[in-house]
Formats: C-alpha cells, sequence, structure tokens
C-alpha cells in the first residue's frame, strides 16, 4: 500500500487492482495448499522499479546522497560505531562522517564468484567493514544459485518466466522438474531446481555441444503476454544469448544470485554480537538491512522475490528504529584525534604497495576457486582444498601491486580495494561451508545429504581475528524459536520439504 501510495507502477490486472504471480516455493497452508500467486510485479522490472520509486521519494525529502563515494571502514570507539570512512573517487579526498547511527545497505558478495547475476559493485563492502571492526558475520555459507542465469554471460532470467508458465527441458526436450518436484515443477524452490538441472548435465543431458547448459523454453508461450510481462527479460535474452524468446529456447545455467548470511542483526535491523555468556549483544549506534544484513528471516534459502520484501520490510524497521532512538539536531560526541587512521593507513599500503600480482589475477584465482570448491554441490575433500587454495589466494592479496598511483577516477585503487572486501567474505564463506557438516538449504552436500536438526541447528558465526593471515574462528549461535507474539502467531517447527 506504502510503495503504491509513492507512485510505484505495478502491473494491473483487468479489474484494476495489483497483479501477482506465482514464484517459486511459494505454497498455501504450508505447502499443502497448491501454488501461491502471492509476488506482485511490475513486468518483470520489480526491483528496478521500486529502486526508482524510493530513490524519487527520498528526494522529495531532501536526502543527501554521496554518490561515487567509497566506504573504507567503521569508525569505532569503545565497542560504539561512530560513524564512516569514505573516499571520493572523483576527486581523492578522504571525508570522516560521524553519525550517531550508521545503517549497512551494501548488498552481497556475488563477485567472490565466477558466473553471478550480481552488479559488479556486489564486492561485500559492509561484511568486510564488519570483520575489520572485529564484528562477526552469520550464516555466511548459505549462498543461493539461480537455476536461470544466461549461459557464459550471467545475466538473469528472472524467475517470473517460470512464473508466466516458462519450462526448463534438457537435450531430449524432456521436461524434468517432473521427476525431481512432481507437484512444484518448475516453480520448486531455487536450490532444488539449481541442483536438478546440475543433476542433469552431470548425468549428460545437459543442451549444447558441450551439454553444459539446459534450456528454458518461453517459445509456447503467447507473444502478447511475453510482451506485457515479460519485457525486460525478452530483450536480456535477445542481447545476451542472441534468442528471440518467441521463437526459441534461452540457454541457462545456475549462477550465483543471493548471499543469505550476512551482518547479524536482530528484527529491528541493530547489529548484534554475542557476549562472553554467549548471549546477543547490540552494537551500539550500528544497523544493517537489505542483503548485507543477516535477521534470517530466510534460513538456509532464500525464496524468490522475498529479497524485495526484506529490503521494504528492515529498510522501514531501520527507519522507524532510528527515529525511536535519535532525534534531530541531537548533539554528537566528539571523535578521537585519530578516529579513521586505520582506514587511511590500509589505503595507502594497497597504494604504494611493491609486489609482483595484478588485481585481475587474484580476483580471477579466487572466484574460480570459489565456483569450483563453493558451488551447488558440495563435498568434504573439495571443500578442504578449497579452503587451502583460498588461504593461499589470500596471501597472494599482499604481492598485488597496482599501477595508477593516482586518487581521480582510480579504477585499479578502487578494484583492489573491492578485491580485499570480496576476499574477506570468500574466505569466511569457504571456511563455513567445510565446517558445516549436513544439507541446508543451499548448502547441499553429497557426503551429508540429509538435514540434521539435532546437531546443526544454529546460526555459524564467522570472525578473522588476524587480518595478515586470514585465518577464519568459527562460534555458534542458538536459532530463535519464539515469535515475538505467540498469541498472534505460533512457532513454526520445521519440516521435510517435499516438492
Amino acid at each position: 500500500y506504502e510503495l503504491e501510495s509513492y507512485g510505484m507502477p505495478f502491473s494491473r490486472t483487468k479489474e484494476g487492482k495489483i497483479y501477482q504471480r506465482a514464484f517459486g516455493g511459494q505454497s498455501l497452508k504450508y505447502g499443502k495448499g497448491g501454488q501461491a500467486y502471492r509476488c506482485c510485479a511490475a513486468a518483470d522490472r520489480t526491483g528496478h522499479a521500486m529502486l526508482h520509486t524510493l530513490f524519487g521519494r527520498a528526494l522529495g525529502f531532501n536526502c543527501v546522497f554521496f554518490i561515487e563515494y567509497f566506504a573504507l571502514d567503521l569508525i569505532m570507539d569503545n565497542g560504539v560505531c561512530r560513524g564512516v570512512m569514505c573516499y571520493s573517487m572523483a576527486d581523492g579526498t578522504f571525508h570522516r562522517m560521524r553519525a550517531n547511527n550508521t545503517i549497512l545497505a551494501t548488498g552481497g558478495y556475488g563477485r567472490a564468484y565466477f558466473s553471478c547475476t550480481s552488479a559488479h559493485t556486489c564486492t561485500g563492502d559492509g561484511g568486510a567493514m564488519i570483520t575489520r571492526a572485529g564484528l562477526p558475520n552469520q550464516d555466511v555459507e548459505f549462498v543461493q544459485f539461480h537455476p536461470t542465469g544466461i549461459y557464459g554471460a550471467g545475466c538473469l532470467m528472472t524467475e517470473g518466466c517460470r512464473g508466466e508458465g516458462g519450462i526448463l527441458r534438457n537435450k531430449d526436450g524432456e521436461r524434468f522438474m517432473e521427476r525431481y518436484a512432481p507437484s512444484a515443477k518448475d516453480l520448486a524452490s531455487r536450490d532444488v531446481v539449481s541442483r536438478a538441472m546440475t543433476m542433469e548435465i552431470l548425468e549428460g543431458r545437459g543442451c549444447g555441444e558441450e551439454g553444459d547448459y539446459i534450456h528454458l523454453h518461453l517459445n509456447h508461450l503467447p507473444p502478447e503476454l511475453l510482451h506485457e510481462r515479460l519485457p525486460g527479460i525478452s530483450e536480456t535474452a535477445k542481447i545476451f544469448a542472441g534468442r528471440d524468446v518467441t521463437k526459441e529456447p534461452v540457454p541457462v545455467t545456475p549462477t550465483v544470485h543471493y548471499n543469505m548470511g550476512g551482518v547479524p542483526t536482530n528484527y529491528l535491523t541493530e547489529v548484534i554480537k554475542q557476549n562472553e555468556a554467549g548471549q546477543d549483544e547490540v552494537v551500539p549506534g550500528l544497523m544493517a538491512a537489505g542483503e548485507a544484513g543477516c535477521p534470517s528471516v530466510h534460513g538456509a534459502n532464500r525464496l524468490g522475490a522475498n529479497s524485495l520484501l526484506d529490503l521494504v520490510v528492515f529498510g522501514r524497521a531501520a527507519a522507524l528504529r532510528t527515529g525511536a532512538l535519535y532525534k534531530p539536531g541531537q548533539t554528537q560526541p566528539e571523535l578521537p584525534a585519530e578516529a579513521g587512521l586505520d582506514a587511511i593507513e590500509r589505503f595507502d599500503q594497497i597504494r604504494f604497495r611493491k609486489g609482483s600480482q595484478k588485481t585481475s589475477q587474484v580476483r580471477a584465482a579466487m572466484q574460480k576457486t570459489m565456483q569450483r570448491h563453493a558451488a551447488v554441490f558440495r563435498v568434504q575433500d573439495l571443500l578442504e582444498e578449497g579452503v587451502t587454495k583460498m588461504n593461499d589466494i589470500y596471501q597472494q592479496l599482499h604481492d598485488v601491486e597496482i599501477q595508477d598511483k593516482s586518487l581521480n577516477w582510480n579504477t585499479d585503487l578502487s578494484e583492489t580495494l573491492e578485491l580485499e572486501n570480496l576476499l574477506v567474505n570468500a574466505m569466511q564463506t569457504m571456511y563455513a561451508a567445510e565446517h558445516r557438516k549436513e544439507s541446508r538449504g543451499a548448502h547441499a552436500r553429497d557426503d551429508y545429504p540429509e538435514r540434521d536438526d539435532e546437531h546443526w541447528m544454529k546460526h555459524t558465526l564467522t570472525t578473522i581475528p588476524d587480518l595478515k593471515n586470514g585465518k577464519v574462528k568459527i562460534d555458534f549461535r542458538d536459532v530463535i524459536k519464539t515469535t515475538l507474539d505467540d498469541s498472534e502467531f505460533q512457532y513454526v517447527k520445521p519440516v521435510k520439504r517435499v516438492y
């Protein structure tokens, strides 16, 4: 209702109501009532429409945006977040931004993988800043592979394709999801579909000369429906796959899409850590929302469209909580004289370091290792090998030399800063994936195929105590098994997923 009142251009039914489509894994009566049609959509550009609507709304309130500023590190003072250190990529100046409250909304770190749907700016800057501040990240082993990234390009073919009736077929033309998920078929949850596609490819039923992709068919749907409800996807397929979706299938393959893990928060978006007694404790002055945060509403596998729901719900929660804690014009304590100096020292070390490696070389090694060793299917020996390789790659970071030493629009420098952030996140993901001896959601292990609630119904907390060697320390946090109000909504016990 609020988004509509802000002017978001939702698609409409003939009755003038907001159009709602089916999305994977969304069911009625806890999986027993068939497919749900609850995803409000703006054609196939729902997130894009939401972005522009909210940005326009923010401008209406005279919000100030610092465009082309790179957040380097949090300013922490005795356990309290007091702001953030930033670098202006346009003029090379440093800015110490003091704030009573800082909200991290920096997205995920999909670019740690070789093939992903993420923007090139999704480099896990927030999670890395949290790590450098000595705080934990949570559940980073849970990485979602979207079933339908365009083969070779990684660009996303939205789940709305299958919501509108798109079908996945192997080289024999078989609608193979009927074997893996007889009820939900192509609209099973993303991890189930991704694993099914991978199995088809591994068992020799993939499409193409090398048998390494699957066909997504939309060509049986009416062209007018594709034009009305999937116009962007039709254009994307034409540009990146050279396919006309009205006439021929699109080659797709499972591609990294979303990080369920992130900065641990409570339901108010306040960042939390554990005290010595193992109890949750709020980090004053610091919040996180969106893919950067981990209130764990997505568990081990996010369902389609719930990322946008997450943004709206927790973005709003962060604003309301900030308004409750702080008032306009409230004074701020002075910062220590050397606050933020460590961020500038780290910046200069990267800028002037001598070495034999290029940023692109180390980044490629990391991406290929993550793609190979922390992929759709995981197994102990591959994960152990991945940990060893990532340890070596992390050390190569200290041997990277950038050629351009300038401060203005220095992409060599900014990409190296982003590489460091990616590696900090990737290290924690690889270690946590190796450590979790079960299959749960997006974390699927061949050697531990079943979910083990007795031993592993707990959150993983990861930190890097010594950023020089990059070794990851793993702790755990209990899962909350109560609701805010039992009289309004009872706790739902986990059951085996059946599609």
